[in-house]
């Protein structure tokens, strides 16, 4: 076993989306415990050294769905803490969009001869994740907490963190990418960030092989997803 000790730092929303989501999987059927041991490939994780980002889900009076949404989560950081990972949240956003019906749509003149010229969905969105996964980079490189982040995440503003804590501290920085393909659409296909690869020390590129050995079966049901994304 190497004598490095690594900080694992998982993006949760990050990692649904471009990972699980492709597979059609969610965090409450997902063995982070063991995951985090093969991101560790033989180093020593440091204590209080896994690290998990998310976006809290709220109860909204009435909607079951929600109501299901939360109930999963509380028990994903249940387990979680039981094995002294260390979770950092912040509120979903809720935010109304809009997508206007015009040639970049897959059959728009028949939906302009309905009347359609618009359609409006509410959609949800982390604030200020990666403020604190930078923080965190940040903070434990200063402490001398860890030798080698695993960083499991593809948002691009993370990365003056990162500059910083190879620059000043010359800690080293892994990133973990992934080439997932779409089966629904291949053009929305997951592949590893280029600018991360770039500024990292280290990187790793996981495929759908490497993830399926920590999917397990849950309360929930196999394909149950945790958040309403």
């Amino acid at each position: 076993m190497s004598d490095k000790r690594v900080n694992i730092f998982i993006d949760g929303g990050n990692f649904y989306h471009l990972a699980l989501r492709k597979l059609g999987f969610s965090e409450s059927n997902f063995d982070f415990e063991k995951f985090a041991i093969f991101l560790a490939n033989g180093r020593k994780i440091s204590d209080m050294g896994k690290r998990f980002y998310i976006g809290t889900v709220s109860e909204r009076h009435g909607d079951q769905r929600s109501k299901e949404a939360m109930s999963k989560q509380t028990a994903l950081f249940t387990r979680l803490r039981n094995l002294n990972w260390e979770i950092k949240t912040s509120k979903l956003r809720r935010r109304l969009e809009e997508i206007k019906i015009d040639d970049r749509v897959v059959d728009y003149k028949n939906i302009l001869k309905k009347g359609i010229e618009k359609i409006q969905y509410e959609r949800l969105r982390e604030k200020g994740i990666d403020v604190k996964l930078a923080t965190d980079l940040i903070v434990g490189a200063i402490d001398d907490k860890y030798d080698v982040a695993v960083v499991v995440s593809s948002d691009a503003d993370i990365i003056p963190a990162i500059d910083w804590v190879r620059n000043r501290t010359h800690k080293k920085v892994e990133y973990i990418g992934f080439s997932i393909i779409d089966m629904n659409d291949e053009k929305k296909s997951t592949i590893p960030s280029l600018t991360l690869i770039a500024k990292t020390d280290i990187q790793r590129t996981l495929v759908a092989s490497d993830l399926k050995p920590f999917i397990q079966e849950t309360l929930f049901g196999k394909n149950s997803a945790i958040t309403q994304r």
